[in-house]
């Protein structure tokens, strides 16, 4: 799971990236509108925590600019605690939710795990997919009612196929969500081949169908059956 910070305070953005690393997501972090402009237009994202007040101008650019190109990404904003307008204005725009300067880190987190459940599993925190049952809260997996243990980036990538059922996903767009910019590291993508069929291979040991397919010169895709 990737989140994008937009934050020009040092320390601040430097905070939220190890905090959020700490739960497991991806996190990346630009300080200005026009690098926020720029990644959110290059790379994939399932949210993007937003300051309003940036060097280079409101942070409401970006978000207008986000909206305007149908990017669905999920927009947490950081306003100070005066600024209703600012609130109000982002809301319109299409923003998940707000936080107000300063904040604690829990309340951050909680409004973070809400926006990303309430978008890709309907509000409730479990998702059931063919013979898959997948707790987001818990990272729980069952199979046929058979747990099984996956490693963290197996349940991310199990995540993303469900996210992304019934779409091809390619290589480069599975590496770049696991991995971020690290992947740039990487010339070959035979790692994402293994996490692939390690995974292919658990749930089949538990007797699930195999519903996550290869397709040919393209990527992967797993069917919802």
């Amino acid at each position: 799971m990737k989140i994008l910070v937009v934050e020009d305070n040092v320390k601040l953005a430097q905070e939220l990236v190890e905090l959020l690393n700490d739960e497991g997501y991806i996190t990346e972090c630009v300080s200005n509108v026009s690098s926020g402009i720029d990644k959110v237009g290059v790379y994939q994202y399932q949210l993007m925590i937003l300051d309003l007040n940036l060097p280079d101008g409101s942070g409401l650019r970006v978000l207008k600019r986000v909206r305007e190109s149908g990017n669905d990404i999920g927009v947490l904003i950081v306003t100070a605690r005066d600024n209703i307008d600012d609130k109000i204005t982002g809301l319109n725009l299409g923003a998940d939710d707000y936080v107000t300067k300063p904040f604690h880190k829990a309340e951050l987190l909680a409004r973070v795990k809400s926006i990303i459940r309430r978008r890709n599993s309907g509000g409730s925190n479990t998702i059931l997919v063919n013979d898959i049952k997948i707790d987001t809260m818990s990272a729980n997996v069952l199979v046929n009612d058979k747990s099984i243990n996956l490693t963290k980036k197996e349940f991310d990538l199990l995540l993303y196929f469900v996210y992304n059922k019934n779409r091809v996903v390619t290589k480069e767009s599975i590496a770049e969500h696991l991995w971020g910019d690290d992947i740039d590291q990487s010339d070959s993508f035979d790692f994402i081949y293994n996490h692939i069929k390690n995974l292919r291979k658990k749930i089949s040991k538990a007797g699930g169908k195999n519903s996550i397919q290869s397709i040919y010169g393209m990527g992967y895709k797993l069917l919802e059956l």
